[in-house]
């Protein structure tokens, strides 16, 4: 294993003094391991939190800032943070018209967020809100989760809600938006090699140098299928075709998301994205915007999701009006 770390029990320790330093921005608190804007929003706005386990950064912590999250809970590599440090972010964070949690589906996630929240209502009397994202065509049911998993959308969602609560929308307003973007966006993704852990020190999985993982999960948990390596066209296909599947998309305009998992250049990232608009062309399907880059990762992993969201002039408003995170930032 060759990283850029000081020890493997170190690293996210490590990590968050980093983005404090890079970050100004931004304030961590150590101790809970919890990224807060370094201003908080005014009283009267609804706040949001999100977190999970570390390794998929940006997410969650790059997505801290005006127009997207108020905090973000750093759980160990992989590994869902804890209810203590849900219920203290959700306490801090809340301005009086109550804290909207986005939870990826994971079992991990789901249950310490939801025990968090109860914590928070019972001490605090904060009004809590909860989003469970599952937008994972890949498969029903993982080794992680009961249900679809909660992938790539999060970052759409969490950029279009976090500008409706900058617009001082209520808290339920802000719950109907996220349902709406929920049901309405599908992702699906690929896997060329594992990702190793640093405390592990080796691969997560073993991946032949002529095979590819089709469907697979953020924490390298597998997908559909193992297949032979395929060109780009085909590989594109194979994650386009179930997402279309899934949803029909119709003639409606969609955000499209070309996301790295981690390890894969840039240069391939923009060639997968061409082929993917391409097939989606193909099918009637109308791009409006797009992303392309790292944005939900799985460490050192090669390889790359799709995300699509059908989407109307509200979503299109929402995902135009500025941002300034780490992660994303425009318009501002």
């Amino acid at each position: 294993m060759k990283k850029l770390i000081n020890a493997p029990e170190a690293v996210l320790a490590d990590a968050l003094k980093g983005i404090e330093a890079a970050h100004a921005d931004l304030r961590v608190d150590h101790a809970g391991r919890v990224i807060y804007r370094a201003t908080p929003k005014d009283q009267g706005t609804v706040a949001l939190v999100s977190g999970g386990g570390s390794g998929h950064e940006p997410l969650h912590g790059g997505f801290v800032g005006f127009g997207m999250l108020d905090a973000a809970c750093a759980g160990e590599v992989f590994t869902s943070p804890t209810p203590d440090q849900m219920q203290a972010a959700t306490k801090e964070v809340d301005r009086g018209a109550g804290v909207l949690h986005i939870v990826k589906n994971y079992t991990g996630d789901v249950m310490n967020f939801e025990m968090a929240a109860e914590l928070a209502a019972m001490e605090a009397s904060v009004d809590v809100k909860t989003i469970v994202v599952n937008d994972d065509v890949a498969v029903q049911d993982s080794l992680y989760t009961a249900g679809r998993r909660g992938v790539g959308l999060t970052v759409l969602l969490e950029k279009i809600v976090g500008a409706a609560a900058e617009q001082g929308r209520s808290l339920d307003d802000l719950v109907a938006l996220s349902e709406k973007v929920n049901g309405e966006g599908r992702s699906m993704g690929m896997a060329l090699t594992s990702c190793t852990v640093p405390a592990a020190g080796k691969p997560t999985f073993d991946l032949p140098d002529d095979q590819m993982e089709i469907g697979v999960g953020i924490h390298g948990e597998p997908g559909r299928h193992r297949v032979p390596l395929a060109d780009a066209h085909h590989i594109a296909e194979q994650l386009v075709e179930p997402i279309l599947a899934d949803l029909d998309f119709g003639s409606s305009p969609t955000i499209v998301m070309l996301n790295g998992m981690g390890g894969t250049p840039l240069i391939e990232l923009y060639l997968m994205y061409g082929e993917v608009a391409a097939i989606l062309q193909k099918h009637g399907v109308t791009i409006a915007r797009n992303l392309v880059g790292n944005y939900i990762t799985s460490l050192d992993m090669a390889g790359c999701s799709v995300t699509v969201l059908r989407a109307d002039d509200e979503l299109l408003s929402l995902w135009d009006a500025p941002v300034e995170t780490a992660g994303l930032r425009w318009g501002r």
